[in-house]
């Protein structure tokens, strides 16, 4: 029977310090987007979407709601793959 735990991330992050890291990094890329430092924002939010990929159902539940909401819905606005690309200068 094939197992259904999903496999622990490359970063070393177990458990609750994976939530937490989770966490701090979206409120730094959240930051990064009030300062308006897109290219920080970018990369801070790609790190913590591969974080937030590897957490299970009931790990992902623990991140507050507005948390979960800026990653998945309003960040995807700005950075996802059908974004209006940026004018040229």
């Amino acid at each position: 029977m094939p197992s259904t735990e999903r496999p622990e991330p490359a970063c070393g992050f177990s458990g609750d310090a994976l939530i937490k890291e989770t966490c701090r990094r979206i409120r730094l890329a959240r930051g990064y987007w009030d300062a308006h430092n897109n290219l920080a924002c970018r990369t801070e939010r790609d790190r913590a979407l591969s974080l937030y990929e590897t957490l299970s159902k009931e790990q992902r539940g623990k991140i507050p709601q507005v948390l979960r909401v800026w990653l998945r819905y309003r960040s995807e606005k700005y950075f996802g793959a059908g974004r209006t690309e940026p004018g040229k200068r």
